[in-house]
């Protein structure tokens, strides 16, 4: 299953984006980046057995295993791609919300976007290390 990040917003060359791409890199299932502007330019088209995924402060606060229960859940389902969105400051409405299958939120503080990316990038990585049975779940 690929797992796309839709992000509103360039990041650059910045510390973040070295954390970014050192846990995507990391990741053994397919991943891609999309950066869109701020303002207009358009999503990607959602391909068939896809599904969306919007990082929104009215989400659900999920726990890391949850988390990849169901990332693990969709991918046995036959889900080709999940997407995770990220949107500008002013995040999304609630048209967007209702079309989304998933409402993830990193919990009640506001986060700055590029950490709100590079902290997406870690849980992804968590999560398929969990579905791997991979130890990187339970360092440190």
């Amino acid at each position: 299953m690929l797992l796309h990040v839709v992000a509103r917003g360039r990041i650059g060359r910045s510390p973040e984006a070295e954390l970014v791409d050192r846990y995507l890199k990391r990741i053994a299932w397919p991943t891609k980046v999309t950066e869109l502007p701020d303002t207009g330019g358009k999503e990607p088209a959602m391909p068939p057995h896809a599904r969306r995924v919007l990082l929104d402060e009215k989400g659900e606060v999920l726990g890391s295993l949850a988390f990849a229960e169901r990332l693990g859940r969709w991918r046995d389902e036959g889900v080709r791609e999940t997407r995770f969105l990220l949107g500008a400051a002013d995040g999304f409405g609630d048209a967007e919300r209702a079309e989304a299958d998933m409402l993830v939120s990193f919990g009640r503080a506001t986060w700055p976007h590029l950490l709100a990316r590079a902290m997406l990038a870690e849980q992804l990585f968590r999560a398929t290390s969990i579905l791997a049975n991979h130890p990187y779940h339970r360092e440190g």
